[in-house]
């Protein structure tokens, strides 16, 4: 999420209540985010760098790309490895088996929406 949330307000009681009844809506918000799935596509296309990404998004802000890297890397869905032979240190990302298979699910939803839209 963009900001913590403040107890006591409704959306902070809405999201309780949603992730309490099911355990998705815990799943589509951490995936939900903008740019988080393009950017975890890109990776597993073949776009490695932080150079590369903004190339691919330029619309896309600094701050949001690294942020959603970082969230990425959390998450477990790519790996990030710094290249210590070249100065600046170079960083490459790597897409996990763990977000390979999250982007098979997300094509799969990309057709149903594509079908049904």
């Amino acid at each position: 999420m963009s900001s913590p949330l403040k107890p006591g307000t409704s959306n902070a009681y809405n999201i309780t209540a949603l992730s309490l009844a099911c355990e998705v809506n815990d799943i589509l918000r951490d995936i939900g985010p903008r740019w988080k799935m393009q950017v975890l596509h890109n990776i597993a296309a073949g776009t490695k760098q932080f150079s590369s990404l903004k190339q691919a998004f330029p619309s896309l802000s600094d701050q949001i790309l690294g942020k959603r890297l970082s969230e990425l890397v959390d998450d477990g869905l790519i790996h990030k490895i710094v290249m210590q032979e070249k100065v600046p240190k170079r960083i490459h990302y790597f897409t996990s088996d763990k977000g390979l298979e999250l982007l098979k699910i997300i094509d799969e939803l990309h057709k149903w929406g594509l079908k049904w839209q």
